[in-house]
């Protein structure tokens, strides 16, 4: 049986390890490194099955010019390659959509893959006229998903996402090893 909860600290290893076997480079196993160090405000839920670490997402605190409420960025969201299509990546992210929502966050942004995301309510960014802090990245994979109308300002603004992101190279987006 699958069981998704929040991440510990002794899952580090096996998270990690998830994003090494999910991804072609380390980056995101090191993005998730990064953000825990800077723990400001960073939220991992891990899907399990025994001691066995499935699949990870990650949940980091983003500013949005002029919104009044919190929003959050996902990334990264990766899964075992031999369990994808098992729907363990939609599992996660229902999970921490849901725990986000609970807990008074109004706006989740990522990057990431267009076909995926959708099911989720993600729509293209643009719509609420957020701006993505990475101009190369195509405006079909710059998404957000509304949890809470409050957290969307009057015309929009600019996103910041956490220091830990400045090392990511967006060439490589869209960012999921995931079961899309």
């Amino acid at each position: 049986m699958i069981v998704v909860r929040l991440e510990h600290p002794d899952d580090r290893a096996g998270v990690r390890a998830v994003h090494l076997a999910a991804f072609a480079t380390a980056m995101e196993a090191d993005l998730v490194d990064a953000l825990r160090a800077e723990d400001a405000g960073y939220v991992g839920f891990v899907a399990c099955e025994g001691e066995a670490i499935l699949g990870h997402v990650a949940f980091t605190p983003v500013t949005v010019a002029g919104a009044p409420a919190a929003a959050m960025a996902l990334a990264p969201l990766a899964v075992l390659p031999a369990r994808q299509g098992e729907g363990i990546g939609s599992t996660l992210t229902r999970a921490g959509l849901e725990h986000l929502r609970a807990t008074g966050c109004a706006l989740v942004v990522l990057v990431g893959h267009a076909a995926y995301y959708p099911r989720f309510g993600f729509v293209p960014a643009s719509r609420f006229g957020l701006v993505c802090p990475w101009p190369d990245v195509p405006d079909d994979v710059w998404l957000a998903a509304v949890l809470d109308q409050v957290g969307v300002p009057e015309g929009g603004g600019a996103v910041g996402f956490a220091r830990a992101f400045a090392a990511v190279d967006t060439d490589d987006a869209p960012t999921t090893g995931a079961d899309a």
